[in-house]
């Protein structure tokens, strides 16, 4: 019998309380009334989307500033606050959690596509619990039951509210957390290293990329493309544009700078001919232009349509070869990104028509995309080295975590 175990059957034998969100918290909203022009020299850090979305635990240090002036009404977060992505346009991403482990030391506010859960009384959830408890599959499945939508997946406070969580003894509650920071330790490690590789790959790619852009052609990406298109959105909640679809339909939260070989929603033919959908070619070079997505590139590898959120290039083969475009668009995530606009970061099709590449010859392109390729495999690839073993190591502490938070619920 495992310490966990010896201490459910010590503390609460007949089973674990569960409770209702509702009866044990209230959420609350993010920052209200804000223009593009208060991101801009602020005063104040705030969480952001991607803080949220991405760490377990949120990163009171990230550099994300909001004007807040001394008499606004804002709310602020408290340690023990659960924050939760409100929108994604992918079901399996929306509503990730992030817990407020510490006090502040500064006011922390939040963005506004996200909301937070406050305890009523916090001495009975412990902080680093909650950061592992909403990220595990059983709460999570609950989490997506809360949401619906087709362009923007969006959860629905009142069902939110309404999802049951287990509230074991404090000590069972540490003793869990323990265990699963040892995994996130280890995994941390991993990722670390795995990393400084990826860096190290980035570095060559920039060095060799950087290396042929001198003294050649340079042009537009709208100049070396054949057709420029972004795609739209079916009606949402016609069942007549969706049900039964083949059509594979792309939405930006698939676009993450590797080969697109299926998607996770289809349309009817019904929905390509009465809407503004169309189809695009394999091998387009494809950027998402919407929020938390916004720059990240792909390419597909299927005909296939895309929402509005997606701006597809077919490149032009006389002009470029499109691995080496895709290569070049990849390396400039963070210029693409930094071009966003609004509290989102919005880019749009024109701003990726008008963005700059170095040409050179045909030839030229083709050793680099051979030399990345290779490269890209080393720290990509989940089936060999480092990928795989951090891959392996995932799943593990996932089948842990979900295996540490199933509990046996006390019957009253």
């Amino acid at each position: 019998m495992s310490r966990i175990d010896e201490l459910i059957a010590e503390r609460c034998p007949l089973g674990v309380r569960f409770e209702t969100l509702g009866d044990i918290g209230h959420t609350v909203t993010g920052l209200s009334g804000k223009a593009k022009a208060d991101f801009s020299g602020g005063n104040a850090r705030f969480v952001s989307y991607m803080n949220a979305f991405t760490n377990l635990a949120v990163d009171q240090e990230a550099p994300n500033f909001v004007v807040v002036s001394p008499n606004e009404r804002q709310n602020l977060l408290h340690m023990g606050d659960v924050v939760f992505t409100g929108s994604s346009e992918s079901l399996e991403e929306v509503g990730m959690s992030s817990a407020v482990v510490a006090e502040p030391v500064n006011p922390l506010y939040l963005n506004s596509f996200c909301f937070a859960l406050r305890f009523e009384d916090t001495t009975r959830i412990l902080a680093s619990f909650s950061k592992y408890l909403f990220r595990s599959e059983s709460i999570r499945k609950q989490i997506r039951a809360t949401a619906s939508g087709v362009t923007r997946i969006n959860i629905a406070k009142a069902r939110f509210l309404r999802i049951r969580i287990p509230v074991p003894p404090l000590e069972v509650q540490r003793e869990i957390v323990q265990i699963l920071d040892q995994f996130t330790e280890l995994e941390a490690e991993l990722e670390a290293e795995l990393e400084a590789r990826r860096r190290q790959y980035e570095h060559y790619r920039s060095s060799l990329l950087e290396a042929v852009s001198a003294d050649i052609e340079w042009a537009t990406l709208g100049s070396i493309s054949t057709r420029v298109s972004t795609g739209a959105t079916p009606k949402a909640g016609a069942p007549e544009f969706y049900n039964g679809g083949t059509i594979p339909w792309l939405r930006t939260g698939e676009v993450i700078f590797g080969e697109i070989w299926e998607t996770q929603m289809k349309i009817t033919d019904r929905a390509l001919k009465e809407t503004g959908t169309s189809w695009i070619a394999e091998n387009c070079v494809i950027v998402a232009i919407s929020g938390a997505t916004a720059g990240r590139s792909a390419i597909n590898k299927i005909a296939l349509t895309t929402n509005q959120h997606c701006c597809n290039l077919q490149i032009d083969e006389s002009r470029a070869d499109y691995r080496y475009v895709f290569f070049w668009v990849s390396s400039k995530y963070d210029e693409l990104k930094a071009l966003g606009r609004g509290a989102r970061g919005d880019l749009n099709s024109r701003l990726i028509r008008d963005f700059q590449i170095p040409i050179p010859p045909l030839e030229e392109q083709r050793r680099i995309v051979t030399l990345l390729d290779s490269f890209d495999a080393l720290v990509n690839d989940v089936s060999i080295g480092l990928p795989a073993e951090l891959a392996a190591r995932r799943k593990q502490y996932e089948y842990y975590r979900d295996r540490l938070l199933t509990f046996e619920e006390l019957k009253i």
